[in-house]
């Protein structure tokens, strides 16, 4: 599986004004919960979400993070990408606020694909010229060109279905 056959436009959002990262997952959440292959709420992948940033912040550093869960009513691996207009505290390695969010939620029992995908997002957001055009870009289809022209050290992730 390609990181960008992850996302759709509908669930990339360009220069939300969010305060904070409970905020910022909620508006993830919803943005999730809407794709065709869940079967959940927004509140119950928010919960799921938040449990996971209890056991430690998904934020890797340059202003990213990737917030992520395994879900039972999740049929496949589904995304959504977030740009904030400023970054929020996400207790991130680094410390810097976080500004590129881009929630992974995957079948709970798809456990190697998880991981593969986790992979495969921060070698991705460990690129420079790809965070920076993130950054740039006006509108979800821009973004979506930008993922979908990475091609750094292989982004297919091998479907564990």
């Amino acid at each position: 599986m390609n990181i960008s056959d992850l996302l759709s436009a509908d669930r990339i959002v360009c220069g939300l004004a969010l305060g904070s990262k409970k905020r910022a997952l909620e508006a993830l959440s919803q943005l999730l919960s809407q794709a065709t292959e869940v079967s959940l709420s927004d509140t119950q992948i928010v919960d799921g979400l938040l449990a996971r940033e209890r056991l430690g912040s998904t934020g890797l550093g340059h202003g990213v993070a990737i917030p992520h869960g395994r879900f039972k009513d999740v049929d496949q691996a589904v995304g959504a990408f977030v740009r904030l207009e400023e970054g929020v505290d996400f207790d991130a390695i680094d410390g810097d606020p976080v500004d590129l969010m881009f929630a992974l939620i995957v079948p709970e029992e798809s456990t190697e694909e998880h991981l593969q995908l986790l992979a495969s997002l921060a070698e991705m957001f460990s690129d420079a010229t790809i965070r920076e055009g993130l950054r740039r870009c006006g509108s979800a289809q821009d973004i979506e060109k930008v993922v979908s022209h990475w091609r750094a050290g292989g982004n297919r992730v091998a479907s564990s279905r």
